[in-house]
């Protein structure tokens, strides 16, 4: 019986996309290797590396990218104001997920129509940066999330609804309150992350998965991703105190990126024998 294997890679920022750059390529270098998944799962950073490894750029390709030096630029925080809308909208929410997605939706729509965030021209530029392969990969391997910002409820796109990857890919990444909602087919769409940090409950049908979560926490009627797979056999690596340490406080800042990803890269030496096991 062949076996159906899926690969959850999380949200995370800008050193998320490092960290789980990192921890691939070190997995493939000890011969682990996690990017010939039957499905892959991005949600917001993870949509990111989701696209790039489904679309057949190496992942040697990617660290060296990942480890040089970034483009000058002022990095974008999630700060204080922010923090604050999502404890509001959380709050309000009163444990109902779609009611925080929408909560929070609703709030990113107004501060971008107020001028607070960067345009949506930024952010597209931004995105087609981080995709040098601009199309789908082949057999829709990838789905990748976004939430509603009317409703609240999960999109997942996945290349057969017209729907390009460039779209669905900044809609994934966008953080609410820190980046503009993305508009698709008449639709304002923000970060896959605002239902969950992993959304990896959309694999819970595999018969083995592998999560990699930069940041995985139950916060209100957020689930973490093991708690969303359930019974399903699974790994869900985040990670360790040296990365931690080298990620730092705000995962959107450029120049984090390089530490970030040698620390996923060296923390792959413990992963490797785990991820064999439950890949097998």
């Amino acid at each position: 019986m062949t076996l159906r294997r899926g690969l959850v890679l999380g949200g995370g920022g800008i050193t998320g996309i490092a960290w789980e750059t990192g921890l691939l390529f070190g997995l493939q270098e000890l011969g682990v290797d996690v990017t010939v998944a039957d499905a892959v799962v991005g949600t917001s950073a993870g949509s990111v590396v989701g696209a790039q490894i489904t679309t057949g750029i190496t992942l040697e390709d990617l660290f060296a990218y990942q480890i040089s030096p970034p483009k000058p630029a002022r990095p974008a925080s999630i700060g204080p104001n922010v923090l604050a809308g999502f404890a509001l909208a959380m709050l309000r929410a009163r444990g109902d997920l779609e009611a925080f997605g929408r909560n929070v939706g609703q709030w990113s729509v107004r501060r971008a129509e107020a001028g607070k965030l960067p345009t949506l021209e930024e952010r597209f530029d931004a995105i087609r940066e981080r995709l040098p392969i601009q199309e789908w990969g082949p057999g829709q391997r990838l789905q990748v999330t976004a939430v509603d910002a009317g409703t609240g409820a999960l999109r997942v796109f996945d290349g057969s609804d017209g729907v390009s990857l460039v779209d669905a890919v900044a809609a994934s990444c966008a953080v609410p309150g820190v980046y503009p909602p993305v508009p698709i087919e008449g639709v304002q769409y923000i970060d896959g992350g605002a239902r969950s940090g992993s959304n990896a409950d959309l694999l819970a049908d595999c018969d083995r998965v592998l999560g990699f979560t930069p940041v995985d926490r139950a916060v209100g009627p957020m689930r973490t991703a093991g708690q969303l797979l359930g019974s399903t056999p699974h790994l869900v690596v985040s990670p360790d105190s040296a990365s931690v340490a080298a990620i730092g406080r705000n995962v959107l800042d450029p120049a984090r990126r390089a530490a970030s990803a040698r620390a996923g890269w060296a923390q792959a030496a413990v992963v490797a024998p785990l991820a064999q096991e439950t890949w097998a």
